[in-house]
């Protein structure tokens, strides 16, 4: 029988609008596909497009963390989760 979780991510949820600035406007990228983003999704979720690092990082995870088969740990550049800050909301 399946584990039900507290939350599920909704694979029929659409993309809403970027969260701070592009990948092209903070030069993180050469406008190939492989740019990272933020996006907020419409039902409130939030996507990350990153550097998959979860077979290097995910070996050093700190206690009590951790990684599920169905996840990645993903990473992006510190400057593109400053330049989104503005548009999380605070609650």
């Amino acid at each position: 029988m399946p584990v039900t979780r507290p939350w599920e991510a909704d694979p029929t949820t659409r993309f809403k609008r970027r969260l701070g600035k592009s990948p092209q406007e903070l030069g993180h990228t050469t406008d190939n596909p492989d740019c990272p983003d933020i996006w907020e999704l419409e039902n409130g979720d939030v996507a990350i497009i990153g550097r998959d690092l979860t077979g290097s990082l995910g070996k050093n995870l700190p206690a009590g963390v951790s990684v599920g088969d169905d996840e990645r740990l993903v990473v992006i550049p510190r400057s593109m989760m400053v330049a989104a800050k503005p548009d999380i909301p605070s609650v």
